[in-house]
């Protein structure tokens, strides 16, 4: 038990020792893992269901070759590609903002830096150090999980992409 005490501790160490600016990274990156986990599960657990709803629906009609049938399987390929897509839009976004947020840590401790200087003048090393610290935290931070995320996000475009080409070769327009 005191070994998850201790991780929570430097977790909370580390959080403050960022500056204010760490907390809304924090909260936007809970923000985008929840969302990356909700598509992965979704692709798990809901899309064969989709899939073969899709697929039933068109194997149940009888007019496959018509102008009107080609619309028909149009429309199930947009429904599937609308219900892949949900969230992606959210995903790209929070990952541009973890960067921005990120530089605006770097701005914060880097007035706090100043602040510094302007009150001791450059021979407190130390106190400069805290605001330095406070400046590339943020930084770090809010490019590990943009980096991390785009990662997720591409997979997710990648099985997007792969998953409404093969549902298209199923749906065979005659």
């Amino acid at each position: 038990m005191p070994r998850q005490l201790a991780f929570f501790e430097d977790i909370r160490n580390f959080l403050y020792s960022g500056g204010d600016v760490l907390w809304p990274i924090l909260l936007v990156s809970i923000c985008l893992w929840c969302l990356i986990i909700e598509r992965l599960i979704f692709f798990q657990q809901n899309y064969p269901q989709l899939k073969a709803n899709c697929l039933a629906d068109w194997e149940q009609r009888e007019d496959k070759n018509s102008s009107y049938a080609l619309f028909i399987r149009r429309e199930l390929i947009s429904q599937g590609l609308l219900q892949m897509n949900r969230g992606v839009a959210i995903i790209k976004v929070l990952i541009a903002l973890c960067p921005l947020l990120g530089l605006l840590g770097t701005v914060t401790g880097m007035i706090h830096v100043f602040d510094v200087m302007a009150v001791t003048g450059t021979g407190n090393a130390r106190a400069m150090a805290t605001g330095v610290s406070q400046a590339t935290i943020p930084t770090m931070a809010g490019m590990v999980i943009a980096i991390t995320g785009l990662y997720f996000s591409k997979l997710i475009e990648e099985r997007v992409s792969d998953e409404s080409h093969h549902l298209a070769d199923l749906l065979k327009y005659h």
